[in-house]
């Protein structure tokens, strides 16, 4: 049990909020997760995330994993289409061979719900609500809220995504620590009128690709774009309106089932858009104040295994704050020196999968559509060098060594 354990505060309820306050719980803290939303996107909301190695060895420890596997998406066949050709179609499992030996791809909803239904009966969670101020003191953090009364917490961790408040807050403004890779990101949902059943298309042109993919037993779909771009887009993230112009005009001339994709667009409630940027910072802890997952180290959105390094990044910091019992500034430190590496190859490998994703030139789009083709010929080594986009993260985390959860707590 982890003594001097005090009351810790998470800002972010997504996927490394509840599984650092289920850790944090288990090893003998008192953790409160606050979320800015009135309620969690559960079940078929969000996109579709990969959580591989040793992120599923944490789901086991939580007893989590048959249901990950069970919510998993089970893709099956993924087919590349470019305009005016075949469609190539190539098994699934072919594509993920070289990222990890263990893998499941899930609806982020999924993955939120089971991971939160797992732990909320010990955790305090404070929906529709988020920080004001932090400041530290000789005693802990001094932390206001929008709604409510002050409170104070030994610890205050931020695990709120790409744009965190906490960073923000505790570090500085965000355009210090973003960087933009050159790309961007929308996703929505559209009814499943192609019906679709354990199948991805993919259609690619020259700085654009457009994908559709069913929500197994919802008869929904899920619309994915893509797109590069050498400077930012200069639009309001809380407006959507403003958002879907700007995607009708990037893709308001590409074929395949891309107009009817922007007729869906108009009716989609859940239109999420945002840039394919990098948090890098020199530390991920300010005294009391620390950052796990997307806050602190994201590798890019759809491009750098951030989920599962989310995953992992929350498991070390739980056990390395149960580890130096009551010493945060040890097991702050110990967290960021056991996962600095697998965050530094994370964050090497989101442009050369962003260049895989997006094609630069139409004899990139012809080559990809050729290695596709070859890839149920090649052996199976090569197919793993192949489909490791230049050696994933996958193989840096399960290089962290993970505290056994009973000799943890």
């Amino acid at each position: 049990m982890a003594t001097s354990a005090g009351r810790v505060l998470v800002s972010g309820a997504s996927v490394a909020g509840p599984v650092l306050a289920y850790w944090l719980s288990r090893f003998g803290f008192h953790p409160t997760v606050v979320e800015r939303t009135e309620e969690l996107r559960f079940g078929s909301g969000g996109h579709a995330v990969d959580l591989f190695g040793p992120a599923l060895q944490i789901m086991e420890w939580m007893g989590l994993l048959s249901q990950v596997q069970d919510a998993g998406t089970h893709t099956e066949i993924i087919s590349f289409i470019r305009e005016g050709h075949q469609p190539v179609n190539v098994a699934a499992e072919l594509v993920s061979e070289g990222v990890s030996a263990q893998h499941v791809e899930i609806m982020r909803g999924e993955l939120a719900k089971i991971i939160y239904d797992s732990g909320r009966a010990d955790i305090d969670y404070m929906f529709g609500n988020s920080m004001t101020s932090l400041e530290e003191t000789d005693h802990g953090v001094d932390v206001s809220f929008r709604h409510g009364s002050p409170q104070t917490f030994d610890l205050v961790i931020g695990a709120d995504g790409l744009h965190s408040i906490t960073r923000r807050l505790a570090f500085g403004e965000e355009h210090r620590f973003l960087h933009f890779l050159g790309g961007y990101l929308a996703v929505f949902t559209a009814p499943n009128y192609l019906g679709l059943h354990q199948q991805m298309l993919g259609c690619a042109d020259v700085g654009r690709t457009a994908a559709i993919y069913p929500v197994r037993d919802t008869g929904e779909a899920r619309v994915l774009f893509l797109w590069r771009t050498r400077t930012q887009h200069g639009y309001d993230r809380h407006d959507l309106a403003a958002q879907r112009r700007l995607i009708h005009h990037l893709y308001g001339d590409m074929g395949w089932e891309v107009p009817r994709l922007l007729v869906e667009l108009d009716n989609a409630e859940d239109l999420y858009l945002d840039s394919i940027s990098t948090i890098v910072m020199d530390s991920w802890s300010r005294g009391r104040v620390s950052l796990v997952g997307d806050a602190g180290y994201s590798p890019g959105p759809a491009v750098g295994g951030g989920t599962s390094l989310a995953v992992v990044g929350a498991y070390v910091l739980a056990s390395e704050l149960a580890a130096a019992n009551g010493d945060h500034g040890r097991g702050l430190a110990a967290y960021e020196q056991i996962l600095r590496p697998a965050v530094q190859q994370s964050q090497r490998i989101g442009p050369f999968v962003l260049n895989t994703l997006i094609p630069r030139s139409g004899m990139q789009l012809w080559a990809t559509a050729q290695a596709i083709r070859l890839l149920p010929r090649l052996p199976r080594p090569a197919r793993r060098w192949l489909t490791s986009y230049g050696g994933g993260p996958a193989a840096m985390l399960e290089a962290v060594k993970l505290r056994d959860p009973e000799v943890a707590s």
